[in-house]
């Protein structure tokens, strides 16, 4: 039986901004099938071509970036997922730090902008589902390894690591003991700096200590802030 089946990669990339939360990166689809519709950034995989070669590719190509986090999350692969063929997405996410860089909508997009999470337009293709299984994952991910600390600049204030955790778990947290486990993994390095927001106080800025971290998962540390 003649088989003609195409491999396909998604990405879904995920940005954090201290004034708007959680965001998600999406493409107007420049050509059918859904044109103009949005969806996750992605495409085919050339021969030849790994799978991260391709995810990587491909977000250069349809927004202009590149990411700090690449995970490989789920192979979605139902025969009806793609109008034109039956395609096999290999989905990933990705987080990045939205004021790194300038996205820009390049040949194989027609538009790109940063979504509200909780505020997502109609998708194309099974995408909805994609960004659901993501967030899962990442929500999963947050309470046992601090790759929140990819969304944020590399000197922040701990409102801002606070405020990120809440938006990725999606519900309030216990403020006074996650800031206590912190501060007993000694993962966080006072600045001599401050900033300034809006009203109040300056509030001093952190960055992450990842000799620290790398050094406490050697040695088989337990990152669950919310146990």
């Amino acid at each position: 039986m003649k088989q003609d089946i195409k491999v396909s990669v998604d990405a879904v990339v995920f940005g954090y901004d201290p004034d708007h939360g959680m965001q998600l990166l999406l493409i107007k689809r420049r050509d059918e099938p859904f044109q103009k519709m949005w969806a996750l950034p992605g495409g085919l995989v050339l021969d030849g071509e790994s799978l991260d070669d391709a995810v990587n590719r491909e977000l250069k190509e349809e927004a202009g970036i590149r990411v700090n986090y690449l995970e490989q999350l789920y192979t979605f692969g139902k025969p009806t997922r793609d109008p034109r063929n039956h395609a096999i997405s290999v989905s990933y996410f990705a987080l990045v730090r939205p004021k790194d860089f300038q996205i820009s909508a390049q040949s194989d997009a027609e538009d790109v902008a940063w979504f509200d999470i909780q505020k997502l337009p109609k998708l194309a293709f099974d995408h909805k589902e994609i960004i659901n299984v993501a967030i899962k994952r990442l929500r999963g991910k947050i309470t046992y390894e601090p790759v929140g600390f990819e969304l944020l600049d590399k000197a922040f204030p701990f409102s801002d690591l606070e405020n990120l955790y809440q938006a990725l778990l999606g519900r309030e947290i216990d403020r006074r003991n996650f800031k206590k486990k912190i501060a007993k993994l000694s993962i966080l390095e006072a600045l001599n700096e401050t900033i300034q927001r809006k009203s109040g106080r300056p509030a001093q800025l952190f960055k992450f200590n990842r000799k620290k971290y790398f050094e406490l998962k050697e040695k088989g540390y337990n990152f669950d802030f919310f146990a």
